[in-house]
């Protein structure tokens, strides 16, 4: 962990205590809504929730939440860093009434070094900052860091009750002598920069103890290669591949980009609270109501904003807005919270998607009106797994042993692993054939008699697929799973 001074801490703890308070908030959300796409570093992009299957820590959970998508590599020179006016909220509902009990709110300072170099004739040279956000090579060895001309720091602020009206809001504290600090590396410029990247973000991995829960977790934040495999473009051009096709025809459009990870590992008990096995979680981002930008504007405050923040991006269960929510409502969607979304339940249990799939290869979409079986999926959870509440959002159920990674089915629950998908979500589990084919009715079949029956699905029984392959083997076995970014030289 990078130390930091009692000077810098005491400005980080002046800068972050007249925001603590939190307000509720409504807007747009990820990259799939209008409302988010001129504020990609509080657009979400995927989140996942399982119980650690790192050898010895099966006794807790760990939850990933994916900011500012699509991300070359080659991005520079400032890279990609997380909106310091932003709050980033890890939302866990214990009690299943579709409202957090437990949220961890994440909030980022970039702090500028200033790193000078002595530019001109001798004894009339002028001392000039340099542009770039490393100096020289950083090395995983004392003294290694000192070229880096970026110091990233955060706090995480532990909410008990509603976020729009906490019964109490502390600090985490982070398990080395940083007290409510934690530091997050910079984007991986490159190899000459940064000769063992792995080393350097590992610096990172922290201790973090949660007021109120015994036992303490991991925390890590930085960036990722790129978690989601996906077909992207033909999906999106009114799904230009072959859904029969092989699993893993297609190379994932997504493998040469990185992603911005917010990865949290706490033991169970922290996370259920004393209540039942099962837990629904989902994340969020919140920028200032208003935001005003300064004429004059510096490194550390290009901007001024409001003490109340609003609702810019939510996301629990993966692709519902974009290929369940109506292109009218997914801006109202993601304003919302899983206690309302009663009022988004048509799209759900009459869906678009599979009436679009008969429309374009002939397949024959579900005749079973509602559709139970979908609801039991994005909504409410599936009868004698994990079902808890309702509204959309993961869904875990702790009492379910973790799958060590090399025995892991990349279906989860369809393809008999009950610790995968929808049973919350792994970074291996392949959520777009998976929730193909739950759109195309093999619930009916799996389930018969539960929620529809097989002749309600005449072709749920086919393994349709993006033809993009993901899968366990594609990741990390140890905290924080997801993998090192690609360099971007």
């Amino acid at each position: 962990m990078i130390k930091t001074s009692k000077a810098l801490k005491l400005f980080m703890l002046l800068l972050v205590l007249p925001l603590i308070a939190i307000s509720p908030a409504t807007a747009s959300s990820h990259r799939e809504a209008p409302g988010i796409l001129g504020s990609p570093q509080v657009d979400g992009t995927d989140f996942y929730m399982f119980r650690s299957y790192e050898a010895g820590r099966d006794g807790y959970v760990t939850f990933v939440a994916n900011y500012s998508p699509l991300q070359d590599p080659y991005g520079g020179p400032n890279y990609f860093p997380l909106d310091p006016m932003a709050r980033y909220d890890i939302r866990i509902d214990n009690t299943g009434d579709g409202v957090e009990d437990l949220s961890f709110v994440f909030q980022f300072t970039n702090y500028n070094l200033n790193i000078s170099l002595p530019v001109g004739t001798a004894g009339s040279e002028a001392t000039v900052a340099i542009p770039l956000l490393a100096a020289g090579q950083t090395l995983v060895q004392p003294g290694g860091l000192a070229a880096l001309n970026q110091a990233t720091l955060y706090t995480v602020d532990v909410v008990r009750g509603p976020i729009s009206s906490p019964r109490s809001v502390a600090f985490a504290s982070n398990g080395s002598d940083e007290g409510f600090f934690f530091g997050k590396p910079n984007d991986n410029a490159g190899v000459k920069t940064y000769p063992d990247y792995a080393g350097y973000a590992a610096l990172y991995q922290a201790d973090i103890s949660v007021p109120g829960c015994d036992g303490s977790g991991r925390v890590f934040v930085g960036q990722r290669k790129e978690s989601f495999a996906v077909n992207l473009g033909p999906v999106f051009d009114l799904v230009n591949l072959n859904p029969l096709g092989a699993p893993d025809a297609i190379p994932s459009e997504l493998a040469d980009k990185n992603i911005t990870s917010m990865i949290l590992e706490l033991p169970i008990a922290c996370v259920t609270g004393g209540h039942g096995p099962t837990i629904g979680a989902w994340t969020t981002a919140r920028l200032p109501r208003e935001r005003t930008l300064s004429s004059n504007p510096t490194y550390d405050q290009p901007s001024t904003g409001s003490p109340d923040f609003v609702q810019v991006s939510r996301l629990g269960m993966p692709l519902v807005n974009e290929v369940v929510i109506g292109v009218k409502d997914k801006n109202k969607f993601n304003a919302s919270q899983p206690k309302d979304d009663l009022q988004f339940a048509t799209y759900v249990t009459n869906p678009t998607l599979p009436e679009l799939l008969q429309i374009l290869f002939g397949v024959q979409a579900p005749n079973n009106f509602p559709r139970t079986d979908l609801l039991a999926a994005f909504v409410t959870g599936v009868t004698g797994l994990n079902e808890f509440g309702f509204g959309e959002m993961l869904r875990l159920n702790t009492d379910i042993a973790p799958t060590p990674e090399a025995t892991q089915s990349n279906l989860g629950v369809l393809g008999g692993d009950l610790a995968g998908f929808p049973n919350g979500r792994r970074p291996g589990d392949d959520v777009v054939d998976i929730e193909l084919r739950v759109a195309m009715g093999v619930l009916c079949h799996a389930f018969p008699g539960v929620y529809c029956n097989p002749a309600d699905a005449p072709s749920g029984t086919l393994l349709y697929t993006d033809g993009t392959l993901q899968d366990a083997k594609q990741f990390d076995i140890t905290f924080p799973y997801l993998t090192t970014p690609l360099p971007g030289a």
